[in-house]
């Protein structure tokens, strides 16, 4: 990673969910830990969060969800960045995501699961540790 440049994260809450608070906790996290954030705001599809993550090239992309829509919605993303030939973005998410759907997501290319009362210093250290662009 070139250490010019801020890590470029962006924090999405896809499908139809409107509970943001938690987005915008994680995201002023990462603000303060010194990366630089785009959040797109709620209902987002995951065409719409693959084309942000394209134009604004980030190195990660954030996605909570609490609508139940996490099976679904998690995997079109990590499918559409797929299509795009996105394969140097990490990929995390969040929200209330019951234990057994987490191996599936991890086997669809999320890099990691945080889950309620996760500790956004793990999160940061987690996109810290895991960035795949040099």
């Amino acid at each position: 990673m070139n250490e010019s440049r801020k890590i470029r994260v962006l924090i999405a809450k896809p499908g139809l969910d409107g509970h943001d608070r938690g987005a915008k906790v994680v995201a002023r996290a990462f603000r303060d830990a010194g990366m630089e954030v785009i959040y797109t705001g709620l209902r987002q599809t995951p065409e719409m969060i693959v084309s942000a993550a394209i134009q604004e090239d980030v190195d990660a992309i954030g996605m909570s969800c609490l609508s139940g829509a996490h099976m679904h919605l998690f995997p079109k993303v990590m499918e559409l960045l797929k299509t795009r030939g996105v394969d140097d973005v990490v990929v995390f998410g969040g929200g209330t995501i019951p234990d057994e759907d987490i191996p599936r997501l991890k086997s669809c290319g999320i890099a990691e699961v945080f889950t309620p009362g996760a500790s956004t210093r793990n999160a940061i250290a987690f996109v810290r540790d895991n960035l795949k662009r040099t």
